[in-house]
């Protein structure tokens, strides 16, 4: 279903009848109810092991390899599938939403998702989802700890945004000799201070970062965030690109600001390198979560229950990172040229509702 793109689990049940499945499964393919009901029941650790192999398989292959500045960066960021005022079930997430009318209860699912960010294919690795009365964060300590168990040279560095700013995950990865880098913002106005100051007179590193005019200021050893056990490094960016606006078609030049705090050491990452990493936290929603919930449909509810969602959203990443692998390694660069992935997708639904295309003419 996911392969296919096909959106629902009645629009798979809807080709119940095609010969592909008699080839494939040499029986009749489940109901829509019944594979909504069997979903509800089923254990997500065995899904998870798929992705593992899958993930061993391109490990070796040397498909995920890393990045220019040589480290393979894990992105951790929230992800809400859906939201309604009237269908709940048992692990609903609960809050209250100022409306018109008043305030109104809001039912909904968040789930912490971790993305590789390699230099060849990007790879959904895992996702667990938020509890009711927990917070994002201890939903990702949860989750990173299941990670470094099952994938412990998977990743360098962890990316987060300024939320991960946050002792507990950094004293996590400290424990298990892995970095951290997230986005330093106004809660931590102690260390913000001090790099301020000390960045105040400092001459910049500059560098070129695509079309941008990259201006940067690069200190370590900050001991203004006692809770993390060792001294950090603050990286500040300031960066001047132009664009041009579609309404007049004039070129403004525009200047954006970025703060980070990382436990990496200048020898390992270099300013350029750390203010890459960055902005490669975007990719889990560029590539990611836009990706997934806008031709993969992994945001319907195929059924409302809060162990279907999870085994659903566990299958729709196996799929993606299947079909990625799929697209980069099996095809001719030539085919890859001419062809894009959601016709690719498009090929995969023609042949289970159609039958195998027939063979060119030699």
């Amino acid at each position: 279903m996911f392969l296919a793109r096909l959106g629902s689990l009645n629009a798979l049940e809807g080709a119940k009848k095609k010969p592909f499945w008699q080839r494939w499964l040499k029986g009749i393919l489940p109901s829509a109810d019944s594979m909504g009901r069997i979903c509800t029941r089923m254990d997500p650790a065995p899904i998870r092991g798929i992705n593992w192999q899958l993930y061993t398989r391109l490990k070796r292959n040397k498909v995920l390899q890393p990045l220019w500045h040589g480290l393979i960066a894990l992105i951790l960021d929230g992800h809400e599938s859906h939201a309604s005022y009237r269908r709940h079930c048992s692990g609903c997430l609960i809050r209250e939403i100022k409306t018109d009318k008043g305030k109104k209860t809001q039912y909904y699912h968040r789930s912490v998702v971790a993305f590789l960010c390699t230099g060849g294919i990007p790879f959904l690795l895992d996702t667990e989802p938020q509890l009711p009365g927990e917070d994002e964060v201890t939903c990702a300590l949860r989750l990173l700890k299941r990670i470094i168990e099952n994938y412990p040279r998977a990743f360098d560095v962890v990316l987060g945004d300024a939320l991960y700013t946050d002792p507990r995950l950094y004293n996590l990865l400290l424990d298990h000799g892995k970095d951290a880098l997230t986005v330093l913002k106004d809660d931590r106005r102690d260390l913000i201070g001090d790099a301020k100051a000390l960045f105040l007179g400092r001459e910049p590193i500059q560098f070129d970062r695509g079309n941008k005019r990259v201006s940067c200021w690069d200190l370590e050893g900050f001991t203004s965030w006692p809770q993390v056990r060792v001294p950090v490094r603050v990286v500040r960016s300031c960066e001047l690109g132009r664009i041009r606006r579609q309404l007049d078609g004039k070129v403004e030049e525009v200047t954006s600001e970025w703060l980070w705090v990382t436990t990496l050491s200048t020898a390992r990452a270099s300013s350029n390198a750390v203010v890459a990493l960055g902005h490669s936290r975007w990719d889990i929603e560029n590539k990611g979560f836009n990706e997934s919930v806008t031709y993969w449909h992994a945001d319907h509810v195929y059924k409302h229950d809060a162990d279907a969602i999870l085994v659903f959203w566990l299958l729709g990443m196996i799929a993606i990172n299947l079909f990625h692998a799929f697209f980069s390694c099996n095809l001719k660069p030539a085919l890859r040229a001419r062809t894009t992935m959601l016709m690719a997708g498009r090929l995969v639904l023609a042949e289970i509702l159609g039958g195998p295309l027939p063979a060119r003419p030699p």
